[in-house]
């Protein structure tokens, strides 16, 4: 089977849709499959485009034995909604004009979103090759930008819904991360037997509870040997409510707890500022760090957080960082409620109220003096996402789906790559 996968982010980019992709391209790959990946040159978030990307209008690269193609954007920081825009755009049309003559035939178009206007490239792209078109959503838009008050004009959100909705009903299939998602967009019309569930998971060989835990490691997060290290890594967007995380280590001032935030993202300056008006001594903040450099990190943590701002739609968002935590056998606090909340208490988490800094403060307070209770929450959940967010297990899903559509039967290479654990 053919397969162009259509995405603006993708590795050495950092982030969860990044290692989300680039998992399932070579998954794929080990299949047999011919995978194709056409992206942007890298930029994400910071704006700066490494080196050798630069002045350069296509790019084309080998990674893990599939090829990737990348087309010039506008690069800009993870800041301000109208740069962001500009740079979706040109991906939008660079993905066309400038892809389109070398990504060859294809059976099967899978575009992730966001970035939205992605999905109009990948449509184009599936129409000329006469592929099935394959839309997955890992983000409700325009609906979170509404809900976090960054759209206000009604006019413009009813001409994005309508594109939104256009959009899903031109595919073939949609693959969505939660089950909050599948029945939001069945709610607003689009069948069921359309949209299909594959959640985040986790690659169990990357993130091991029994990783070394390094000296160095927590030296460079700012903990000392005495201390609780509370890691969170990821994101640093405006939907994570870091700033009520800051609030909760203001509360543990006086006590051997030591918060660290590794990462970048929009709203990491306001972090910065609000740790810095708090006085925190016990807070460390660093920048991003390559994916291969986070398990390290979580073998050095004792409690790891999962947070999100208190807005309703976010019941219905399932952050991946939280598979890779359990994965690593850490203790796991998060501040969420609904369909996260329910992974995180099935898994023997602890779970509080989002955006409240009292109950997050006792939850770790509690858990610092209780290293039995991280040791058996940190094993009860490797196990729980073992059985059910095995990223090989879901990418073999997804891999059924596609062959399904194209009418093609899948390998029996899938049950053999799932043996490997």
């Amino acid at each position: 089977m053919r397969i162009l996968l259509v995405t603006q982010y993708f590795p050495p980019e950092i982030g969860a849709p990044q290692a989300r992709l680039s998992e399932l391209a070579a998954h794929w790959r080990q299949q047999g499959d011919d995978v194709t990946v056409l992206t942007g040159m890298p930029n994400h978030p910071t704006g700066r485009v490494p080196p050798e990307y630069r002045r350069k209008l296509r790019v084309q690269e080998q990674r893990d034995g599939y090829r990737v193609i990348r087309t010039w954007l506008y690069a800009t920081p993870n800041e301000g909604v109208l740069k962001k825009t500009l740079s979706h755009l040109s991906f939008m049309v660079s993905a066309v004009v400038l892809g389109h003559s070398r990504v060859g035939a294809q059976d099967v178009v899978v575009v992730s979103s966001p970035t939205f206007f992605s999905i109009f490239s990948a449509w184009v792209l599936a129409r000329r090759r006469r592929a099935r078109f394959v839309v997955e959503v890992r983000d409700l838009w325009p609906a979170i930008f509404v809900e976090l008050g960054v759209i206000t004009n009604r006019l413009l959100i009813r001409g994005l819904e309508a594109m939104e909705l256009a959009a899903y009903r031109a595919a073939d299939a949609i693959v969505v991360v939660s089950q909050g998602f599948r029945d939001n967009l069945i709610e607003r019309g689009i069948p069921a037997a359309k949209v299909t569930t594959i959640p985040n998971g986790v690659d169990l060989e990357r993130f091991r509870p029994d990783a070394a835990r390094s000296p160095t490691a927590r030296a460079s997060l700012g903990a000392g040997p005495k201390e609780i290290l509370v890691l969170y890594v990821g994101a640093h967007g405006i939907s994570h409510g870091l700033t009520a995380v800051a609030d909760a280590a203001a509360l543990l001032q006086d006590e051997p707890v030591r918060f660290a935030f590794v990462g970048e993202g929009a709203a990491k300056t306001e972090l910065e500022r609000h740790v810095a008006a708090l006085g925190l001594r016990n807070t460390t903040l660093l920048p991003g760090v390559p994916r291969d450099e986070v398990p390290a990190l979580l073998a050095a943590a004792d409690i790891c957080l999962v947070p999100l701002r208190d807005v309703p739609l976010f019941a219905t968002f399932i952050p991946s960082k939280l598979f890779e935590y359990l994965g690593a056998g850490r203790a796991v606090v998060g501040s969420v409620a609904g369909e996260p909340a329910e992974i995180l208490r099935a898994a023997g988490a602890v779970v509080v109220p989002p955006e409240d800094p009292s109950a997050l403060a006792a939850a770790i307070r509690s858990l610092a003096s209780n290293p039995e209770q991280r040791a058996a929450m940190g094993t009860r959940g490797r196990r729980y996402v073992a059985e059910h967010y095995d990223r090989r297990m879901l990418a073999a899903r997804y891999h059924r789906l596609l062959c399904d559509l194209v009418g093609e039967h899948p390998r029996r290479l899938d049950a053999v790559t799932l043996g490997r654990r």
